[in-house]
């Protein structure tokens, strides 16, 4: 009864193995004896493409032909069982992992028969296992890793961290974490927070300074990570870092580099600043004296108006006195013609005042003669000399006269033509300061738009220093914010 419970039992296994093992069987060279249904869908084929063939045919052809793949089955033949996860090749070419167990089977002499392989799909799994243990892998390539308990004794460290630090394993294996921490930090309360957070399950990351085994400094980007098992119990403290040592170190210099140039653009600005307030004064008392000189030349165009207008009657009287000298010279010539036609009637009038002193003579010397009966007419005789006399001393006052008209008319007609001369020259002169005066008063109102345009570009100077000042305060605000990110950098 016993037994017949124990082979339905058996039965009964066999049948669940059946219905969800992949299972083939195989002679002790390998050739394939049969599968089940399970093992068929899995591989893609049918039992019928699968019977008398060489187990060699699930796998890729480099291992086909391996030292390790004629040993595998050596140690089946010689009864060793072989269990491990396997790739293997399916009939579509794709790639499956099976988690197998090759088991040989011995007959009543012992001598193996056969070979039954049961296998599990864990295809997916293993993909996902390769996937995190290349991840694995790759961190522990580029980064330095040590294991902590959750108190911070040493459990294990890669390479990489006993590289950057300096030790061997078994230098800092069951050693507490203090000792990279440098000494006056290993009892303050601030190391023994870390800790408690990381034992609360709470990761910590930053950068931090530790000591090589040398005692020289490193500075390494961290994180602190908690591990838990199944239970939710924190089983150890699994460190990454990378050493940033060099860029600590090259953001000391920058942060030096940074600070002389961040005084002296300081100063820069400070020395911006103040010459715009100075140019911003110089530019305020600019506009003032070109606001001023620009009235100032508005009214020298309105002088230079006035004076041009005065030259204007200036040219029209000098224009008529050279008309009026003119009317003048002709009636002095007139003048002298008329003494010079007087002085013909004085010396007419002395002929005549001669012959009649001449008869005044003859008639003396005939009364003379006559004697008594002359008597008379030497008495008209007389009056006539008397007469003749006064009449040639009239003549000889009205040729002084004349003589003496004659001087002034001809010193009047030298000059007016001195007057003549100089009022030709004085028109000339009046005619070329006047076009001198249009060309001033065109320069000069030329002068006045531009000193008008002078001010109103000092006037966008003056609101354009503003606006720089503006903008150099700015900056400075700017300049102190960038300071600040930059000491943030340096940290």
């Amino acid at each position: 009864m016993f037994i017949k419970r124990m082979d339905a039992d058996a039965s009964d296994l066999l049948q669940v193995v059946r219905e969800t093992q992949a299972v083939i069987s195989f002679t002790p060279d390998g050739v394939i004896l049969s599968a089940n249904q399970v093992f068929l869908d899995l591989m893609g084929y049918k039992l019928s493409e699968l019977a008398g063939k060489h187990h060699r045919m699930f796998l890729s052809g480099a291992e086909q032909q391996g030292d390790d793949y004629a040993d595998f089955w050596g140690r089946l033949r010689r009864g060793e069982r072989q269990s491990r996860q396997f790739s293997r090749v399916t009939k579509t070419g794709q790639t499956v992992w099976l988690q197998a167990s090759y088991t040989p089977v011995r007959n009543a002499s012992g001598k193996v028969e056969k070979v039954i392989k049961c296998a599990t799909d864990i295809t997916p799994i293993k993909m996902e296992h390769i996937d995190l243990l290349g991840k694995v892998n790759a961190i522990m390539r580029s980064q330095a890793v040590i294991e902590f308990s959750p108190d911070g004794m040493v459990l294990t460290a890669n390479q990489n961290f006993l590289d950057a630090l300096g030790y061997r394993l078994d230098e800092i294996t069951g050693k507490h974490h203090r000792i990279f921490v440098p000494e006056q930090d290993r009892t303050s309360e601030e190391y023994t927070a870390f800790w408690a957070t990381l034992r609360q399950g709470q990761f910590q990351a930053s950068r931090y300074r530790r000591i090589r085994r040398d005692g020289s400094d490193i500075w390494i980007q961290a994180t602190y990570n908690p591990v838990f098992d199944l239970t939710g119990t924190l089983v150890k403290v699994v460190k990454f870092a990378t050493d940033v040592t060099e860029h600590v170190r090259l953001m000391s210099r920058l942060k030096q580099i940074i600070d002389v140039n961040f005084s002296e653009i300081d100063e820069a600005i400070v020395h911006s600043n103040q010459m715009t307030q100075a140019t911003g004064t110089a530019a305020s008392s600019t506009l003032e004296n070109v606001q001023t000189i620009a009235a100032g030349t508005q009214q020298l165009v309105a002088s230079i108006n006035e004076i041009s207008a005065s030259i204007s009657q200036s040219q029209q009287a000098s224009d008529q006195a050279k008309e009026t000298v003119a009317t003048a010279d002709s009636s002095v010539v007139r003048l002298v013609d008329a003494t010079q036609e007087m002085s013909s009637i004085v010396s007419t009038i002395n002929g005549i005042a001669a012959q009649i002193n001449l008869l005044a003579l003859n008639a003396t010397i005939e009364s003379a003669r006559a004697g008594v009966a002359g008597k008379g007419f030497s008495v008209v005789a007389g009056e006539v000399k008397t007469l003749a006399t006064q009449a040639a001393q009239a003549t000889g006052l009205i040729s002084r006269k004349i003589d003496a008209v004659q001087a002034v008319s001809s010193q009047v007609v030298m000059s007016l033509d001195s007057i003549r001369r100089s009022i030709d020259t004085l028109r000339q002169q009046v005619v070329c300061t006047a076009s001198a005066v249009e060309e001033q008063s065109i320069v000069t109102r030329d002068i006045s738009n531009t000193m008008q345009a002078a001010a109103s570009s000092v006037g966008a100077v003056t609101q354009n220093v503003v606006t720089i000042s503006a903008a150099v305060a700015q900056a400075q605000s700017a300049f102190e914010r960038t300071r600040e990110a930059a000491a943030v950098l340096s940290h």
